[in-house]
C-alpha cells in the first residue's frame, strides 16, 4: 500500500492533529517568554496607542469620566456596572460596561459605525441609531477601545482594560 487510499501509516499525523500541536506549542512558548522576559507595562500601553492611531486621521477622545476612579462608591452595590465618558471636540460618548456587554450613546445624536477594539484582530462593529445609542452583547475582555466611524471623521478612546 502507497497510503494514497485514504488510510494513514502508524505514527502518521493529520493536519488537524499538527494544527492543533502547533498552537499548542505556541501557546507554551507564549507563557514561558512571558515569564521569563516580560513586556513592560509602559511599552504594552504604547504599542496599544499606536495601534489605535495607525490612522493618520483619527482623533483621540480624552477620557474624561471614569465610575472606578471618579465616581463615589455606593455602600451595599457590588458588581456596578462601569460608566465611562470620552469627549473630542464637540463629540462625546458615553459608555456603561457590564458583564452582558457594551451601552452607549454618541451626543451629539447621529447615525455611527462602532468598533470595539480588542487588539490587532478583534473588532466588534455596532451601529448607532439615528439617537446615537448602540449596545454590544460582547463584554470587552482585557484592554479595549472604541472606534467610531462617522462620515467625516474617525475618533479612537483611549485604550482601557476591562
Amino acid at each position: 500500500m502507497n497510503g494514497d487510499d485514504g488510510n494513514r501509516r502508524t505514527g502518521e499525523r493529520g493536519p488537524d492533529e499538527d494544527a492543533f500541536a502547533d498552537a499548542l506549542l505556541e501557546e507554551e512558548l507564549r507563557q514561558v517568554a512571558a515569564v521569563l522576559d516580560p513586556v513592560p507595562a509602559e511599552l504594552v500601553q504604547t504599542a496599544l496607542e499606536a495601534f489605535a492611531l495607525h490612522d493618520l486621521d483619527t482623533r483621540l477622545a480624552e477620557l474624561t469620566f471614569d465610575s472606578l476612579v471618579d465616581a463615589l462608591p455606593v455602600r451595599g452595590v457590588v458588581d456596578a456596572p462601569r460608566m465611562l465618558t470620552f469627549r473630542s471636540g464637540e463629540v462625546t460618548v458615553d459608555v456603561e460596561v457590564t458583564g452582558e456587554g457594551l451601552i452607549g450613546q454618541v451626543l451629539p445624536p447621529q447615525s455611527v459605525r462602532i468598533e470595539v477594539l480588542g487588539g490587532p484582530a478583534a473588532v466588534r462593529p455596532v451601529t448607532a441609531d439615528t439617537l446615537g445609542r448602540f449596545t454590544s452583547d460582547t463584554p470587552p475582555a482585557g484592554p479595549f477601545a472604541l472606534r467610531l466611524r462617522t462620515g467625516a471623521e474617525v475618533i479612537v478612546t483611549e485604550w482601557l482594560r476591562a
